[in-house]
């Protein structure tokens, strides 16, 4: 399976889905800064401010989805994360996080890999 966009919208929209399905609440998807995007931002147990990336790939990838976050896209998202904080005040601790999820040919999923704590500050 080739991923196109398509994919990355129904990867994001089963990741969501399984968010809410394990007690997360989502507070806003696709957040654009002037530094990069966070896929998801959900929090958790009144205590966890995620901030999801959400990498989708084809049951044929020869790779994990999780390897394709590197140190500089994890440099964006948690430079995204404080302009976030800067804009929504809150009292929460930030937690990085990855949903890896692998799709069909028919855009179907196969399996959700949620990684919380993927990556932490530096």
């Amino acid at each position: 399976m080739k991923i196109t966009n398509k994919a990355g919208v129904w990867g994001e929209v089963f990741a969501a889905r399984y968010l809410r399905d394990h007690g997360y609440e989502i507070i806003t998807a696709n957040f654009r800064t002037r530094v990069g995007e966070i896929d998801l931002i959900a929090e958790k147990d009144g205590k966890y401010m995620c901030f999801i990336e959400v990498k989708t790939r084809g049951a044929d990838s020869w790779y994990e989805p999780k390897e394709a976050v590197d140190f500089a896209k994890q440099n964006r998202i948690i430079g995204s994360a404080k302009i976030f904080d800067r804009a929504y005040t809150h009292s929460l601790m930030h937690r990085f996080d990855v949903c890896e999820v692998i799709l069909d040919d028919d855009f179907r999923p196969v399996s959700v890999n949620y990684i919380e704590n993927a990556f932490a500050e530096t």
